[in-house]
């Protein structure tokens, strides 16, 4: 392996190894849940669902769907997402939508919203499309003053940390099952999705990240921008070498990485600085294909397995999550392949 890593310079070198809230944040009576306890909304019967506003957008041509899509376990009225408001002071709060029927083998989707913090919008719009293969959605909100910088997992807060909790806290009120879940963030949700899978590869099964403005790369630039340390600020200097450390593991998460094709302009919101460009690109579509390069990169060096990565470019999408799920973001995450070293969501077989 030495000899072969000495060909990467770039590359490190790693040995592998709460109640549901009555009322939304904004408590108008249009945009109230319904007034239904935890238990009364799990076992809701079918004619008690009212569908949702949707995100429109429009319907995929089934001989151009992807082949490793599930199918539909069955006909199933749509979920309407309601509120979860997290116990504790600094306790997550989420959007949530249940299927009617659990699929057997369906692991819950976390759905990260980017900076507006439109977690509602997120679980809007993978509720129909998830509740016919049997998958919870949930959609945490990361609020401004207790995550500022939740897109980069281990600032202020700890986001990561706050997620798990949440993830647990469902967990005993029979939400989520396993211990896995399958993982999307759209941009700065984006940054925080494939971060958060490099810190705690055991618990994504799948992960889907679109429109991420900038990444943390499997390199030795310091982090957050690679898994260095030099350059880097002293509390963040253990969080590199501890994701590289559990790089193999990462790289062996299949991985969906989605951008639009019309996303090429750079914003005020992306990152923008000389030593990030020339490493990255300088627009989020150019970006998207250095990262996948990148992690293809980082297996060949570390002689590990080809990624089970794929790069899909939302054709007329710009920087915007209505435009990308238009453009058919949905389909595209809810058809990432499955892993193939995992029988099911629900057993020890699992954990990698």
């Amino acid at each position: 392996m030495s000899h072969a890593l000495s060909h990467c310079p770039a590359v490190l070198t790693t040995n592998p190894r709460g109640p549901l809230s009555d009322n939304p944040p904004d408590n108008t009576p249009a945009n109230r849940p319904p007034k239904l306890p935890l238990s009364a909304w799990l076992h809701l019967p079918a004619r008690a669902v009212e569908t949702p506003r949707m995100i429109d957008h429009p319907s995929a041509d089934r001989r151009d769907s992807p082949r490793r899509a599930p199918a539909p376990i069955a006909q199933a009225p749509v979920p309407q997402p309601i509120h979860y408001r997290a116990s504790g002071r600094n306790g997550l709060s989420a959007w949530i939508a249940m299927p009617e029927i659990r699929g057997p083998q369906a692991a819950p989707l976390v759905a990260v919203h980017g900076i507006k913090r439109s977690a509602r919008d997120q679980a809007e719009a993978f509720a129909e499309q998830a509740s016919a293969l049997g998958s919870p959605v949930i959609a945490p909100e990361f609020d401004e003053t207790t995550w500022p910088a939740y897109q980069q997992v281990v600032r202020k807060g700890r986001a990561d940390l706050a997620l798990l909790a949440l993830i647990e806290e469902l967990a005993l009120s029979g939400i989520v099952q396993g211990r896995q879940f399958d993982l999307f963030g759209y941009s700065g949700g984006a940054q925080f999705a494939h971060r958060f899978a490099m810190l705690h590869p055991q618990r994504v099964r799948r992960l889907s990240i679109a429109a991420a403005g900038w990444y943390t790369f499997p390199d030795a630039a310091c982090f957050p921008y690679g898994l260095g340390t030099a350059g880097s600020a002293a509390e963040l200097r253990a969080w590199g070498p501890l994701m590289a450390q559990r790089l193999p593991e990462f790289l062996a998460i299949p991985i969906t990485v989605l951008v639009g094709s019309d996303d090429c302009v750079p914003d005020e919101s992306m990152r923008r600085r000389d030593a990030l460009d020339r490493q990255q690109g300088k627009n989020r579509l150019s970006r998207a294909h250095a990262y996948v390069d990148a992690l293809h990169m980082a297996a060949s060096c570390q002689e590990l397995p080809p990624p089970m990565v794929r790069l899909k470019i939302l054709q007329n999408a710009e920087h915007d999550f209505r435009s990308c799920v238009g453009a058919g973001l949905v389909d595209q995450v809810l058809s990432c392949p499955q892993p193939e070293n995992t029988t099911t969501h629900n057993g020890e077989s699992d954990e990698r």
